[in-house]
């Protein structure tokens, strides 16, 4: 995004002098209209050393966010403008992609647009659901309140991406490990062995064969297997980013055997209640906060459903008959929903929700890592056992004929 300074006249007359960000000249010139302002002089600045640290820190972290949420919401609590705000944490984060991206909002502000505005144009840093919940807060002037429930969202959120990632990590770990063994037991263990057997004669029994013939493929074409291995794991990721990859890897993440599409589900339905339950609690329209909550659940089928719950409560139908009349969604969520909305506390049942469902996450995790990692220490043993057993089975034979 360039950096422009202008120079234009206002409804009054007066001169004004600034500095604003646009993707380019026409842009530029746009938001000084929205602003009612006419340009007399418009000129984009120079790249600078810090756009070039901008290119290097693409990405914010959701605890920079949080942070900057949590203080943005106490600041304008204790009675401080937007403005004013907005300098006190531009000094004070260590992001330096950040703290350009603060300024620019900053100078947005300055410049007549609404908070919700000037975040609106950093899409990758604030998504919709930051930016509605904004806008609402801004509209019903609870500013600070809403700041605040979007940060508890964040944290919440990064926790449990933690716990998945965690419970991932051993058995991602073992199975590195173990395809790394078994690659090197083929390539240099197994030769060994080859050359003993070659001197002793005879006919190699059954499983030595294969083990001797994988060996043989893997030493003579790894310059074809390994290359093809990597082209397949990238085009899988590739794959998974389109619409129909992520539809139906989407889909088979909710039927994984071993309690792991359980798990996956119930992250899925404490994403979805957290998110519903902060919209619906800084006020966003029903109807929006249905789509938002979608887009952000991070599964397709949920998006799907929610879809066609958005559109029955368009109709006029309560938002638990659609859940009710939806398999996906597990009877304690659609029973809980509709108290909700017949008690008119809907924001507090869908807290219990993702409080219940961050619960059982953490004791799905933890019963998934106590099956998991057995069968992880069985499958690497299985491995090596049957290397070994193939290559001593020979000895075995010539053994019992010398006896």
């Amino acid at each position: 995004m360039a950096a422009f300074t202008y120079s234009a006249i206002n409804a009054s007359g007066l001169e004004l002098t600034g500095e604003l960000h646009a993707p380019d000249l026409a842009g530029a010139r746009e938001q000084l209209r929205v602003r009612g302002l006419l340009a007399s002089a418009l000129n984009e600045l120079p790249a600078s050393g810090d756009e070039s640290a901008r290119n290097v820190f693409k990405k914010v972290k959701p605890k920079t966010l949080q942070i900057f949420s949590r203080q943005f919401a106490t600041m304008i609590e204790a009675g401080l403008n937007i403005v004013a705000a907005l300098v006190i944490l531009e000094q004070q984060t260590d992001d330096q992609y950040f703290a350009l991206v603060v300024k620019e909002l900053r100078a947005d502000v300055e410049g007549g647009l609404l908070l919700s505005q000037a975040m609106r144009r950093h899409p990758k840093i604030f998504d919709r659901l930051f930016v509605s919940m904004v806008e609402a807060g801004e509209a019903a002037g609870i500013l600070d309140e809403v700041l605040d429930r979007v940060a508890y969202q964040i944290e919440k959120s990064t926790q449990i991406k933690r716990r998945v990632k965690g419970a991932m990590l051993y058995p991602t770990m073992v199975l590195v490990f173990a395809t790394l063994v078994l690659t090197g037991l083929l390539m240099f263990l197994v030769p060994v062995f080859v050359k003993i057997f070659g001197q002793l004669g005879g006919q190699l029994p059954t499983l030595t064969q294969y083990v001797v013939s994988a060996s043989d493929i893997l030493r003579t074409k790894y310059y074809i297997i390994f290359p093809a291995l990597g082209f397949l794991i990238f085009g899988l990721r590739k794959y998974k980013k389109t619409e129909s990859g992520r539809q139906k890897w989407d889909s088979i993440k909710l039927k994984i055997p071993m309690k792991i599409g359980q798990v996956v589900l119930k992250v899925t339905m404490a994403r979805f209640s957290r998110t519903l339950s902060t919209l619906v609690a800084a006020g966003v329209d029903i109807i929006q906060a249905l789509e938002i909550t979608g887009q952000s659940s991070g599964n397709w089928v949920i998006e799907e459903a929610l879809s066609d719950v958005r559109t029955k409560v368009a109709e006029g139908v309560p938002i638990a008959q659609p859940l009710v009349d939806n398999p996906i969604f597990p009877p304690m969520v659609s029973q809980m929903v509709k108290i909700g909305e017949e008690t008119g506390e809907l924001e507090k049942m869908l807290g219990k929700i993702a409080d219940f469902y961050e619960d059982e996450v953490d004791a799905a995790i933890q019963s998934l890592t106590s099956i998991v990692e057995p069968l992880m220490m069985i499958l690497v043993g299985l491995m090596v056992g049957v290397i070994v057993i193939a290559m001593y089975l020979p000895m075995f034979k010539m053994l019992s004929l010398v006896k």
